[in-house]
């Protein structure tokens, strides 16, 4: 067994040093240990898990379910079961996202740790050279000395330098999670992901939304056919969305931010409770003394690895936010497997044909492989089916008519090229389309295997069946 480092030493040596302790750094680190490597975890803070685990996607996905039952218990109204309108106990939800959610998950992954004699350092990292990292901790400072080096350091929030951003009342999704109150009105910057899943929550706990985005639609990136029908119900809950606009200036007053506009169809200036700041995220690569370890950071601060995840120092590897988009938790743990498995002297590379993406809105959207606005821009020939949930008996019988499910296959081959669907559970169904794409499935493949009835499901096959000209359930005409 191999024998746990001494983590009060001034001095220590790794076969594998990890910087970062997030999805990516943690699972490195202990897919490493279990290749039989001596393994030093350095990571800033005093749990692991990074951003995703303690203020990323599992405190907002607990959120969201709260926001999901909420709005299913208004709408079931319609269907002639009435409740209650909600009280709101803050204190009682915080404790339990912190508690009972986050917690639970931060101290497994300790003890995961702890199973695997991997040595937890917590404190600032930062290279000195190619072959030692210095670490800043409660106890005065660490040097670790290592082999092999993976650089999983992550990313943080964009700020915009004009803002008052020393204002506690302008917020980036680390200060949205914390869940400090409900502001009557708050402002959501940002039309993305992780501004429309705040506007979810904060909308079902009571505060009018407005979201101001500089592009021409909600979700940039995804196809405006899967954006259409989140568009339309929310444009239904929120006081304003705007489009192919943006915030000019704010203001710190006593009785809120006031927000200055430019654009279509924004005032020109509005009084608000809160603002949440989502304009995107930055990796962290100048912030580590990569320049010291002569590892290349490009100007965004990203680090370019290759399909080993090989910086240009043979020795140390990056994955996750920092070696760039998309900066998704699954992309960053098999890009730590990778690295781990390699510098095990495996023969592994970073090789997915597509990562999926997901919104966890409500609707929730998901999406995979080639977009068909990518398609259009790079001439690529291609067959689409769109099947409406309209269609669906598991949907309708759901009250939630207004989903979809689209498929993109190569126009000779019919092979699966592309995938989306908008939809509640949208982020869990779209697994066996990405599925399909790895393993070459063409739309014959997916029509011919038989999916329960009735689930959502069998919206994908359904799809499938008619590229294939064998469905039923809805008349194509020919």
């Amino acid at each position: 067994m191999t024998v746990p480092l001494d983590p009060s030493s001034s001095e220590l040596h790794a076969e594998v040093l990890v910087l970062g302790g997030g999805p990516g750094g943690y699972t490195a680190a202990f897919r490493a240990a279990d290749l039989g490597k001596k393994v030093v975890l350095v990571e800033r803070y005093p749990v692991l898990g990074g951003v995703c685990l303690n203020v990323g996607c599992i405190p907002s996905k607990a959120l969201l379910h709260l926001a999901h039952v909420i709005h299913s218990a208004e709408e079931v109204a319609a269907f002639g079961v009435s409740f209650g309108h909600p009280e709101i106990d803050l204190d009682k939800i915080r404790d339990w996202k912190n508690n009972r959610v986050v917690k639970m998950l931060t101290s497994g992954l300790s003890g995961l740790a702890k199973q695997r004699q991997v040595t937890v350092l917590t404190g600032e990292g930062r290279f000195t050279s190619d072959k030692t990292l210095s670490v800043t901790t409660a106890e005065g400072e660490k040097t670790v000395r290592f082999d092999n080096a993976i650089i999983a350091a992550g990313s943080q929030p964009t700020k915009i330098p004009v803002f008052p951003n020393e204002d506690p009342r302008l917020m980036d999704s680390t200060g949205a999670l914390a869940l400090a109150d409900i502001p009557g009105k708050l402002l959501i910057v940002g039309g993305g992901i992780i501004g429309l899943e705040m506007a979810n929550v904060y909308h079902a706990l009571g505060s009018k939304i407005t979201v101001v985005e500089l592009m021409d639609q909600l979700i940039p990136g995804c196809d405006a056919d899967l954006v259409k029908p989140l568009h339309q119900r929310i444009a239904k809950q929120y006081e304003n969305i705007f489009l192919k606009a943006k915030v000019t200036k704010i203001e710190s007053q006593d009785e809120g931010l006031k927000v200055y506009f430019e654009g279509e169809g924004a005032p020109e200036s509005d009084v608000f409770d809160r603002v949440l700041v989502a304009v995107g995220r930055r990796p962290n690569g100048k912030l580590i003394g990569a320049e010291a370890a002569g590892v290349t950071v490009n100007e965004a601060g990203f680090i370019p690895v290759d399909d080993r995840q090989r910086t240009n120092i043979p020795h140390i590897y990056a994955i996750g936010d920092i070696v760039g988009n998309p900066m998704l938790a699954h992309k960053a743990t098999h890009e730590a497997k990778v690295a781990a498995e390699v510098i095990a002297g495996h023969h592994s590379a970073f090789q997915a044909l597509t990562i999926p993406s997901v919104a966890y809105t409500d609707p929730e959207l998901a999406w995979m492989g080639l977009t068909e606005t990518a398609a259009k821009a790079q001439g690529i020939a291609y067959e689409k089916a769109t099947f409406p949930w309209a269609a669906s008996g598991r949907a309708l019988g759901s009250g939630r008519r207004e989903g979809l499910t689209k498929i993109l296959v190569d126009k000779e081959t019919k092979r699966i090229l592309g995938a989306g669907i908008v939809g509640p559970n949208a982020g869990e169904l779209i697994a066996e389309a990405v599925l399909a794409l790895e393993m070459g499935a063409d739309a014959e493949d997916i029509s011919l295997t038989i999916h329960p009835h009735p689930t959502l499901s069998e919206t994908f096959a359904f799809a499938a069946e008619m590229i294939e000209g064998s469905i039923t359930d809805i008349y194509v005409k020919k």
